[in-house]
């Protein structure tokens, strides 16, 4: 890269505090959101979804941060490395919130089902009409795709891929060769659906359902004709999945990603999952093929997989079970009808998601799309999804001759295969796709609309805190800013071009670059508010995240508190920083609020003296977020839409007396108590409410 990036401009001696432990704090995360399966104010369904995101979470977790090679001589030091001690205490506490989670199943969420009407039956419950369907459907749609492979030395354990459902069997006598093997594995293909539903006419006038996994095991001893079935068991693998290239090593780098994913699916085991009646001896037999140690072994009452579960509230209609239907309003700040590039010659625009529609932002697309005068769009691409509404927008726009640019974000974790493709179909129609800086993840959320306007090129621009996609955009609260402001779109102009030449970055007017500036900026801004604090003055933070794991922040916020600076968190995910410490960090309350949408924006507020400043961004505060990515920090400087955000996205949130979780000083959450007199208010709750009634007269 022709331009150097920065060391930190802290250099202060680091205060005496103990950080929390990244690891168990993404755990501790997910506890909270395991509380939203418990919770009996929470529709049913909408609970088992939980259980099953919490599941899908901490797939994620083994897949990235489990490591890989457990060797005795390892520390555990900043580089993430486990000494077998701090791996024991990792799993241990990964292996309490598994069996929470099989326990609310089997003890809470199974009965309460049943008694609505919502029944998942094994083998020994069916009644023999039950039976007869299910030996048909085995028969037609099952066992034509099994392929059972006894275990010999022409059969070696195949190859089992991460996180597929797998069965494992120890046979009797001997197979048609006169041969001993007892050992037989066979694979239940992903095309299966893992839950099934019994028709009406052997339901029984109820929703029944069958897992596959309870189908296959009903029928296992019909795969091994001769031989006698004794032990066996459901097994699971989960596989470090993260994509490792050396790009300063490959010639091509889609090339390189799309050769990587083809084994990403059979990367080194980190994680075994069998049934909990699974013998000693099938278990160690598995432990040993995977080269895992014993606290890596999961025996679950249950499914091996809860994720799957999510098939069955969908295949359930039943709304009565399910959170209240609500649809985003049309963005309150967009006039129908009117042109938005005279809109925004009037004034930037901002939309709250999931409250205000994502449709806004398909609706300035779509107007550059068919707008003539329009010469030029520029977009970043991080996640989209499979939605093909903006790729053919992006789509349109090229045959209708724009000049469309797209830098593609090749290495989005799990979407990198979606991402390929999606480069690859633009680049064969003509738009200029690019890849960003090597080395670099592009984050940042920024599209650049040139327009000509009688002599003159105007740029309008959208800058967000989220993806550019419509799925998400439905589930995840994020802000939408769209602007022509000179300045500002000038900014965005030129870290387009920086991308595509990589030639040196000049100066910009409003916004914050990471690598280059973002994380030095926001220290020297929380310094000069500790500098302000010592001397008398009033210092104020409050700050939006998802994740707080960069230690030369924390430190840096740690200096201020302690200069008596008020500083309020809201860290909906990882927070190393051990907030409300006697005389440490007693000026810092860190709060997570874990609601019915995800928490997604960043918002960073300062406020010195009198002197207001607020910034979006699409930048967690982690060290990867600041040294390793293409990241945007903005300021937005209108007065009335600052303090919009301020409303909506800080005051309310830290006023949240519902879904909101409060960081104790021993490292634990304490979810909060509501108030002994009057109505606690959740903050998307209020949200929600806010803007429902706005729907009618602006809907799209």
């Amino acid at each position: 890269m022709s331009q150097s990036i920065p060391h930190s401009t802290s250099n202060q001696t680091a205060p005496s505090a103990v950080l929390l432990d990244r690891d168990h704090a993404i755990l501790a995360f997910n506890e909270r959101v395991f509380d939203w399966a418990c919770r009996h104010d929470v529709p049913l369904l909408e609970r088992l979804r939980y259980l099953c995101i919490v599941s899908s979470n901490l797939d994620e977790f083994f897949e990235v941060r489990a490591e890989p090679h457990l060797a005795a001589n390892q520390s555990k030091d900043t580089k993430g490395l486990f000494t077998v001690a701090s791996f024991n205490r990792l799993a241990q506490a990964a292996h309490r919130l598994v069996a929470r989670q099989y326990a609310l199943y089997n003890d809470d969420l199974i009965p309460a089902l049943e008694k609505r009407g919502i029944k998942i039956i094994s083998h020994g419950d069916r009644n023999p009409a039950q039976r007869r369907w299910v030996k048909q459907y085995f028969a037609r749609e099952v066992r034509p795709l099994l392929i059972p492979v006894g275990l010999d030395p022409s059969h070696p354990f195949p190859q089992v891929a991460n996180k597929s459902l797998n069965f494992i069997v120890r046979l009797g006598g001997r197979d048609a060769f006169g041969r001993e093997n007892e050992i037989a594995i066979v694979k239940v293909p992903r095309v299966l659906p893992r839950m099934i539903r019994l028709p009406e006419s052997v339901a029984g006038g109820v929703h029944v359902f069958v897992s596959i996994s309870s189908v296959i095991r009903a029928h296992l001893a019909e795969l091994f004709p001769g031989r006698d079935m004794g032990q066996f068991s459901q097994f699971r693998v989960t596989r470090h999945s993260d994509l490792a290239v050396d790009e300063d090593d490959v010639k091509n780098l889609r090339t390189a990603l799309r050769q990587g994913l083809e084994h990403r699916h059979f990367g080194q085991a980190v994680r075994l999952e069998v049934s909990a009646g699974c013998s000693e001896y099938l278990s160690a037999f598995l432990l040993k093929q995977f080269d895992l140690p014993e606290l890596a072994l999961y025996r679950v009452p249950g499914p091996v997989n809860l994720v799957r579960l999510t098939q069955l509230v969908d295949l359930v209609d039943a709304p009565a079970l399910c959170f209240p239907y609500f649809k985003s309003c049309y963005p309150t700040q967009m006039t129908l009808g009117v042109p938005l590039f005279e809109q925004l010659k009037q004034g930037d625009i901002l939309i709250h998601q999931p409250f205000e529609s994502f449709g806004g932002v398909l609706a300035f697309l779509r107007e550059a799309v068919n707008d003539p005068d329009v010469l030029a769009i520029k977009q970043t691409i991080y996640r989209t999804g499979s939605d093909p509404e903006l790729m053919g927008l992006l789509r349109e726009a090229v045959r209708r001759g724009k000049e469309v640019t797209v830098v593609v974000e090749l290495k989005a974790r799990f979407d990198e295969e979606a991402n390929i493709n999606w480069a690859e179909m633009l680049e064969s129609i003509g738009a200029q796709v690019l890849y960003g800086v090597v080395g670099l993840k592009t984050h940042a959320k920024m599209m650049l609309i040139t327009r000509r306007e009688g002599r003159q090129l105007k740029r309008y621009a959208h800058l967000s805190t989220g993806n550019y996609n419509p799925r998400t955009a439905r589930l995840y609260t994020d802000w939408s800013h769209l602007t022509a402001d000179k300045l500002l779109t000038a900014d965005v102009e030129n870290v387009f071009v920086h991308l595509a030449s990589h030639s040196r970055l000049p100066k910009l007017n409003h916004v914050l670059l990471a690598p280059f500036y973002l994380h030095n900026k926001l220290i020297e801004k929380i310094k000069a508010l500790g500098d302000t604090a010592a001397s008398g003055g009033q210092g104020r933070i409050v700050a939006k995240m998802n994740a707080l794991t960069d230690e030369a922040l924390i430190h840096a916020l740690i200096r201020a508190g302690q200069q008596g600076v008020k500083i309020d968190l809201l860290v909906r995910g990882a927070c190393m920083l051990p907030a409300q410490v006697a005389g440490l960090t007693d000026n810092i309350r860190v709060r997570s609020v874990i609601g019915r949408y995800l928490e997604h924006s960043r918002v960073f507020y300062f406020r010195q003296g009198e002197v207001e400043e607020l910034f979006l961004s699409s930048a967690d505060w982690m060290n990867r977020n600041m040294m390793r990515r293409v990241e945007l920090a903005w300021p937005v400087t209108d007065p009335a839409q600052r303090q919009r955000i301020v409303d909506e996205d800080l005051v309310a949130y830290l006023h949240d007396g519902v879904d909101a979780w409060d960081l104790l000083p021993d490292g634990t959450y304490a979810r909060v108590k509501p108030p002994k007199s009057g109505q606690a208010h959740g903050a998307q709750a209020a949200l929600m409410g806010r803007y429902a009634g706005r729907f009618n007269e602006r809907e799209e």
